[in-house]
């Protein structure tokens, strides 16, 4: 996230452009478990972390619709939380 936080991209994410094209996943192996980070970057000046999972699918290299409903919901609410923020300042 810190490369993010700089302006620059993860040699680790991807586009998740089915969901938004501003939205990134930061994939990381440990032992034998794969694990996911979801952000977004075009929302004002700030990061917001959506969702943070451990993939456990065994169908390929897929995200979950289960994850991907989380993460869209979570980006409403990022876009909202900005929205609220800009009329207040």
């Amino acid at each position: 996230m810190f490369i993010a936080q700089e302006g620059s991209l993860s040699p680790n994410a991807k586009s998740l452009k089915e969901i938004d094209s501003g939205v990134f996943e930061i994939r990381v192996a440990y032992r034998t478990d794969a694990y996911r980070a979801v952000y977004t970057v075009k929302i004002g000046d700030r990061i917001y972390v959506l969702h943070c999972f451990q993939k456990k699918s065994k169908r390929g290299i897929e995200t979950p619709k289960k994850e991907i409903d989380i993460i869209k919901k979570r980006l409403k609410m990022a876009r909202e939380l900005e929205k609220d923020y800009e009329q207040k300042n």
